[in-house]
């Protein structure tokens, strides 16, 4: 069995990337290891298995790709069992949304922004669907 344990994700700074994943999106802050140098920060969606690694960028190279990480597309297709839920509570927080939600064959889906800009799905697949 094989199973994708963490996705790391380029950040500017570790509060604030938690304050949003967190704060915002109800995220669960599975680790904050302070390592000296650096932090291990990890965030799981709620009910989730897959981490989010929350890695400050170090380098010029890693800052000019924050928010930029899939060249514009969508990267990250983040599932939910209520996707009405979802989408009002992270509008009422102020999430920025490109679009309104859609219905298409697979699911419910609005592709959202991180606090960087990064797009995301935001989906409820259709009974029997998986993305």
């Amino acid at each position: 069995m094989s199973r994708l344990g963490a996705v790391s994700l380029l950040v500017r700074d570790y509060d604030e990337a938690i304050a949003f994943y967190v704060g915002k999106l109800g995220f669960d802050l599975t680790a904050d290891i302070d390592q000296g140098r650096k932090r291990w920060v990890t965030v799981t969606p709620k009910g989730g298995d897959t981490d989010l690694v929350l890695a400050k960028a170090t380098t010029p190279e890693q800052v000019a790709r924050i928010g930029d990480q899939a060249g514009g597309r969508v990267w990250l297709f983040l599932e939910t069992d209520d996707f009405a839920r979802d989408h009002a509570a992270w509008t009422a927080a102020s999430v920025v949304f490109r679009e309104a939600p859609r219905h298409e064959p697979y699911g419910v889906v609005a592709v959202f922004e991180d606090l960087y800009g990064n797009a995301w799905d935001l989906i409820e697949p259709a009974k029997g669907e998986t993305v």
